[in-house]
């Protein structure tokens, strides 16, 4: 009889958990530890104690954006640390003379750009990645808009960066300059060849013809007194290696996938748009920081297509 009246409550205390435990747990599934798919294909395991399941969307994804936060901010102090010490180890060189102003500036002028591009797979996968990338060219605008219009003197940063010496021209070339890694930051970042082709050409291209023309220019172009056929030709060849070595980098991050032979035709089209470009006369019309990138953000955009 006592066996029979425990039994009996037993059964009626697990009807009455039957009829919570919908409430309270998760149904159980054909897999002890199920999966959710969050945030670019990262796998969260969902997690149960004693019956008491806590649900992974509420306390996981914040706990992710952090993450993507930290490596983002930490990801654009690094970048903008290594631009300064750039910047500021070849204002060091030209002030011992082992520099001469115009090679260091040109030299700033490649190497800076491309670093920066460069560092592009360091930051996070999130949306806003693009935007704490953009941040570094933005500071530097920032700067140059304030000693360009004299608000804050620096002697050394105008020295590096202009022909002259005058602090109003931060607020032309160096000023472009810029304000095209920022556009193609935003506008294209890394899953797109237009922006990468299109920065190579303004950066690597367009600097090398400067140093090469200013050495071996003999030779000038008959429309343009001031280009030479060896700066351009320099700028064709410098610009489309540069475009070729930059793809060839991102796609090994697996941000796009080319067909090489296609790839190839394309960028020396690209190449020879902006190496006409920049090979025109522009005396007191577009800075060639502005035609460069534009034509060849143009000319790679017909041929890649756009891929925000």
């Amino acid at each position: 009889m006592a066996v029979a009246t425990t039994i009996a409550i037993a059964t009626a205390a697990n009807r009455k958990l039957s009829i919570l435990r919908p409430h309270f747990c998760t149904p159980r599934y054909a897999t002890s530890n199920p999966i959710t798919h969050f945030r670019h294909g990262h796998l969260i395991h969902n997690v149960c104690f004693d019956d008491v399941h806590v649900k992974p969307h509420l306390l996981l994804p914040p706990r992710a954006f952090t993450v993507d936060l930290i490596q983002d901010a930490g990801a654009s102090l690094l970048v903008g640390s290594a631009a300064y010490a750039l910047v500021s180890g070849f204002d060091n060189l030209t002030r011992r003379q082992i520099v001469e102003q115009n090679l260091s500036r040109k030299l700033v002028h490649i190497l800076s750009g491309l670093l920066y591009m460069g560092c592009w797979p360091i930051f996070s996968t999130s949306t806003e990645a693009r935007y704490f990338a953009a941040l570094v060219p933005l500071l530097n605008c920032v700067r140059l808009l304030v000693h360009g219009l004299s608000l804050v003197t620096n002697e050394d940063l105008i020295k590096s960066v202009t022909r002259e010496g005058k602090p109003e021209e931060l607020l032309r070339g160096p000023l472009y300059y810029v304000l095209m890694l920022i556009l193609c930051s935003i506008l294209f970042w890394r899953e797109s060849p237009v922006g990468v082709v299109s920065l190579s050409m303004m950066c690597g291209g367009d600097g090398i013809a400067d140093i090469m023309g200013r050495r071996f220019g003999i030779h000038k172009i008959p429309y343009n007194k001031h280009k030479s056929w060896v700066g351009s030709i320099s700028m064709f060849i410098v610009g489309f290696l540069i475009s070729i070595g930059m793809l060839c980098y991102f796609s090994n991050f697996g941000y796009f996938e080319l067909d090489w032979v296609w790839t190839i035709e394309r960028v020396a089209l690209v190449a020879l748009m902006a190496t006409v470009v920049e090979s025109l006369p522009t005396k007191g019309g577009l800075d060639d920081n502005v035609s460069v990138p534009l034509m060849s953000m143009v000319t790679a955009y017909l041929s890649f297509g756009f891929q925000p």
